[in-house]
């Protein structure tokens, strides 16, 4: 979940997740993505997507995790900055390495399919933070 604003500017993402433990150490699951992005008179973005995900722990506080994400990217700009509007699907796939706690891990990921021209993220190493329910 994520949420933020300042003059003029107003960015909000829920991106959860469904995780099943088949043992202790591995799991799969499926997530959502959602994330509306509006900078008042310069350009407002939706993107929509989703995400199958493995997680492997080979020792108890070190996670391996691979995800492999479809987002659809929807940009419109303002007709004054002669910029063209935009809609096309973007795919990632990360591999991450993580430090895991009880319901907590965290660590960082790298996306093997980055396109520094569609991509979301600004840089294809993402760090994260999961917590389990």
């Amino acid at each position: 979940m994520g949420l933020s604003f300042g003059d003029g500017y107003f960015g909000g993402t829920l991106a959860p997740s469904v995780i099943y433990e088949y043992n202790n150490n591995i799991a799969l699951g499926i997530g959502l993505n959602g994330t509306i992005n509006n900078q008042k008179d310069v350009y407002k973005s939706t993107i929509l997507g989703g995400s199958l995900i493995g997680l492997f722990t080979p020792i108890n506080s070190i996670q391996l995790s691979t995800e492999f994400e479809q987002l659809k990217v929807t940009r419109k700009y303002e007709s004054h900055l002669n910029l063209s509007n935009d809609s096309y699907w973007v795919p990632a796939l990360f591999f991450g390495l993580g430090y895991r706690n009880g319901n907590v891990t965290f660590g960082i990921r790298y996306d093997i399919l980055y396109n520094s021209n569609k991509s979301i993220y600004l840089d294809p190493w993402t760090p994260f933070v999961r917590f389990y329910f």
